[in-house]
C-alpha cells in the first residue's frame, strides 16, 4: 500500500497512555449507580446489569501473568477519527494480558456479527492502521442489534471462535445496543462480556465520567480550519455571506466548538432557539438585522454557522416532526407500499391543521424531505434538509422588502456549504490519537476485570495524558426512556449544549462583538508535530467545561 509522507511519519507516532495503564492495574470500585432518568423502568429492563458500581483503575505494584483471551470488536455507526487507535490500543492491551490473546474484527458493523463475517486482526494488519483516520480496517455499519435472533446468531460465532468478550465502538444508539446485548448474554449466563467505547463526532455522548466522545476534537479542528479559510476569503472579497451547515443532528456541540475556534459573525445554537421559543421568522429576523447592521458599516459580508439539526428545535417544526414520526411509525405497514403522491395525501389528511399549515409554509423541496426521507429509526433525515439554503433564501426575501436595508444601500449575496463527511475520517489529532488508544487499552483492562455492560471511560482529559484517569461506567447509568418510532425505548440520553455551561456562556459573552465587527480567527490545519501548546491541546469545549 503506497503511503504519503505524512502517513509514514504518523505510523511512527507512539500514543501516550495514562500512568495507571502503563503497568499492572488494580480495580477500585465506586458507589452503585442508577440511570439518569426513569430508574424503575430501566431497572426492570436491565435486572442483571443495572446498579453496578463505577470503576477506576490504579497502578498495581504486583500482578501475575493473565490468561489468553479471545476478543471480538465491532465498529458501529458513522465514522469518527481515531477508531483505528481504539482497536490498536485494544490489541496491545490484550497482548499485554497474554501474548497468545487474539482479536477478531467483525466486518461492516454489527451485521458482521449476525452474519458471521470476520477477520482475525494480527500485528501486521494493526500496524498498517495505527494513527490513521477512517474505519476501513474492518468497515462499519448501522445494523441495530435488538432482536433475540440476532443475539443468538452472534452467540454462535462467538462460541465458535472462543470469544469471551465483545467490544462495541459506537455512539449512543450503538452503546444502547451494547447494553441490551450485555443484559441478554448475562441473563443467559453465556460468559460473554460486552464493553462499549464512546464514539461520535457530534459530541452528544458524554457526562461527568465520559468527558467527551472520541472524534469530536479532530472533526471540529478540521471544520474550523475550513471555516477559517472561508472567513479569510470572505474578509478578502468582502461581498459574500457564507451560510455554513455543520454536522450535529441532536445537539449543537460542533457548531459551538467551531464558533469558539473561529469567531464567526453568527452561530445559531439549536438548544437556545428551543429555549427561547424562537420561530423560523424570529431566526430570519435575527440574521437579517445583523446583515443590515454590518451593511451600515460598509461590510456586506459575513459567516453564519448552522447546526445540522436546527429545524428539529424550532418549536413549530419540532411539533410537526414529532407528529410526523408518530403518524408514520404507528402506520408503518400501511405506508410501506405507498408512492410519494399517496404518502403525501395520507400525511396531509391525518396531520393536525396547525402542522399542515407549517408544512405548507415551507418550500416544496424541504416539505418533501420532511415527509418522505426517513432514517432506519423512522426519523427525519435532517442532514438532507438544506437548512443553509432555506435560511439564506428567507433572509434574502426579508431584506428585499426592508426599508432600512435600502437606506444603508446594503447588498446581500449568499454562498452555501455543508461540512460533514470532510471531518469524519481525518487522521486523528494528537489528542484523539492518545485518547482513542487509551480507550482501547482501557477496554482490555475492563475485560481483564471480568465486567460486562460497561463503557470505557478516560477522565481528567484537560491534563497531560499521563495524568488521565482510566476506568469504566455501567452503560445503564446513561439511559432513559424516549419515544422512538411510535414506541417507548430505553436509550442513552443525549447530552445537549447546556445553556448554563461555561462553553456557551463564553460564546454568548462575545457573539455581539463578533456580529458587528470582523473578529475572525484562522486556526489553520491540525498540527501533528511541534510544541505541545500547538499539537496536543483538547477542544475549547473541554477546556471551558473543566476549567478550574
Amino acid at each position: 500500500m503506497k503511503k504519503s509522507a505524512l502517513q509514514k511519519a504518523r505510523a511512527a507516532y507512539q500514543p501516550k497512555l495514562p500512568i495507571a495503564l502503563q503497568g499492572a492495574v488494580k480495580v477500585v470500585e465506586g458507589k452503585p449507580t442508577q440511570s439518569v432518568a426513569d430508574q424503575e423502568t430501566i431497572q426492570k429492563l436491565f435486572p442483571n446489569t443495572y446498579g453496578l458500581p463505577e470503576i477506576r483503575f490504579e497502578k498495581n505494584s504486583t500482578a501475575g501473568q493473565g490468561k489468553p483471551v479471545n476478543v471480538g470488536v465491532i465498529l458501529s455507526g458513522g465514522q469518527a477519527p481515531g477508531g483505528h487507535n481504539v482497536i490498536s490500543g485494544l490489541f496491545d492491551g490484550i497482548k499485554k494480558i497474554h501474548r497468545d490473546s487474539r482479536l477478531f474484527g467483525f466486518l461492516m458493523g454489527p451485521g458482521g456479527l449476525v452474519d458471521h463475517k470476520y477477520i482475525e486482526l494480527t500485528a501486521p494488519i494493526i500496524d498498517e492502521y495505527r494513527n490513521t483516520g477512517g474505519f476501513d480496517i474492518i468497515g462499519s455499519g448501522r445494523t441495530k442489534l435488538e432482536k433475540v435472533e440476532q443475539f443468538d446468531k452472534g452467540l454462535e460465532i462467538l462460541r465458535e471462535l472462543g470469544i469471551s468478550a465483545l467490544v462495541i465502538i459506537g455512539g449512543d444508539d450503538s452503546n444502547t445496543n451494547a447494553a441490551i446485548l450485555a443484559e441478554y448474554y448475562k441473563a443467559k449466563n453465556t460468559g460473554i462480556q460486552v464493553i462499549g467505547c464512546p464514539k461520535t463526532i457530534d459530541g452528544d455522548l458524554k457526562n461527568n465520567l465520559i468527558e467527551t466522545s472520541f472524534g469530536f476534537d479532530t472533526a471540529t479542528k478540521v471544520y474550523s480550519e475550513v471555516i477559517g479559510n472561508i472567513q479569510r476569503d470572505c474578509n478578502s472579497a468582502k461581498k459574500y455571506w457564507h451560510f455554513i451547515k455543520l454536522m450535529g443532528r441532536s445537539a449543537s456541540h460542533i457548531a459551538l466548538e467551531c464558533a469558539l475556534q473561529t469567531q464567526p459573525n453568527i452561530c445559531l445554537i439549536s438548544e437556545e432557539i428551543e429555549e427561547k421559543n424562537m420561530s423560523l421568522s424570529d431566526i430570519v429576523s435575527y440574521i437579517a438585522d445583523i446583515v443590515t447592521a454590518r451593511a451600515a458599516e460598509g461590510n456586506n459580508f459575513g459567516t453564519v454557522l448552522i447546526p445540522e439539526g436546527l429545524i428539529e428545535f424550532i418549536p413549530e417544526f419540532k411539533r410537526l416532526i414529532a407528529e410526523l414520526n408518530e403518524l408514520l411509525g404507528a402506520n408503518a405497514d400501511k405506508v410501506a407500499g405507498m408512492d410519494a403522491s399517496a404518502l403525501t395525501q395520507f400525511i396531509m389528511s391525518n396531520l393536525s391543521a396547525e402542522n399542515v399549515a407549517s408544512l405548507k409554509g415551507l418550500p416544496e423541496g424541504v416539505a418533501r424531505q420532511l415527509m418522505l426521507d426517513r432514517d432506519p429509526h423512522g426519523n427525519v433525515q435532517v442532514s438532507l434538509i438544506e437548512t443553509e439554503k432555506l435560511l439564506s433564501g428567507l433572509v434574502s426575501a426579508k431584506l428585499a422588502t426592508s426599508q432600512k436595508f435600502k437606506e444603508v444601500k446594503g447588498k446581500f449575496s449568499a454562498l452555501h456549504h455543508f461540512f460533514g463527511y470532510e471531518g469524519r475520517c481525518a487522521d486523528p489529532s494528537n489528542f484523539d490519537a492518545d485518547y482513542c488508544y487509551s480507550l482501547g487499552f482501557n477496554a482490555s483492562a475492563l475485560i481483564n476485570a471480568g465486567v460486562t455492560g460497561y463503557m470505557s471511560s478516560i477522565r481528567n482529559l484537560v491534563k497531560p495524558a499521563v495524568q488521565w484517569i482510566p476506568g469504566g461506567i455501567p452503560i445503564t447509568m446513561m439511559m432513559n426512556i424516549e419515544r422512538r418510532n411510535a414506541e417507548d425505548k430505553p436509550v442513552i440520553q443525549k447530552a445537549l449544549v447546556r445553556l448554563d455551561g461555561e462553553p456557551f456562556r463564553k460564546f454568548a459573552e462575545q457573539r455581539e462583538e463578533w456580529a458587528h465587527n470582523t473578529c475572525y480567527i484562522y486556526p489553520g490545519p491540525i498540527q501533528y508535530f511541534g510544541p505541545t501548546e500547538v499539537c496536543d491541546q483538547p477542544s475549547m469545549t473541554l477546556k471551558y467545561e473543566h476549567r478550574n
